[in-house]
């Protein structure tokens, strides 16, 4: 079991900057793929970023890339999610994930599915 926290979301002006922060617990050393994904109201779900366990692959939604930087620090745990240019259409919840390592393998790290284990969320406005 991974239980999965994230923070910092908050109230930002469009062109602003915020940090999100996902802590992990419990079976943290599973080598788990961790995902950012967001859902505004009336909206689906969507991928907005994945790294590996490692830390060495990356991925990124089309309408993230450039602005979005995922990372993470396995000694902390935790999960980050920088987020710069910040335009009205990125208000959303954002939830953390973790998904099998296998997920990378099998392609589907952008697919909500593929991911087990999901924190509570944490909301990102963004006024325009």
């Amino acid at each position: 079991q991974v239980q999965l926290v994230e923070s910092g979301g908050g109230l930002v002006q469009a062109g602003g900057s915020l940090r999100v922060s996902c802590a992990a617990s419990g079976r943290t050393s599973s080598g788990y793929v961790m995902g950012w994904f967001r859902q505004a109201p009336g909206k689906e779900r969507e991928f907005v970023a994945a790294i590996t366990w490692s830390g060495g692959s990356t991925y990124y939604a089309a309408s993230v890339k450039g602005r979005f930087t995922i990372s993470r620090d396995n000694a902390k745990h935790t999960v980050y999610l920088q987020m710069n240019s910040l335009k009205a259409e990125d208000t959303a919840v954002y939830y953390c994930a973790a998904a099998p390592a296998t997920a990378q393998a099998l392609g589907v790290m952008t697919w909500p599915g593929a991911y087990d284990y999901w924190g509570q969320g944490t909301q990102v406005t963004v006024s325009s």
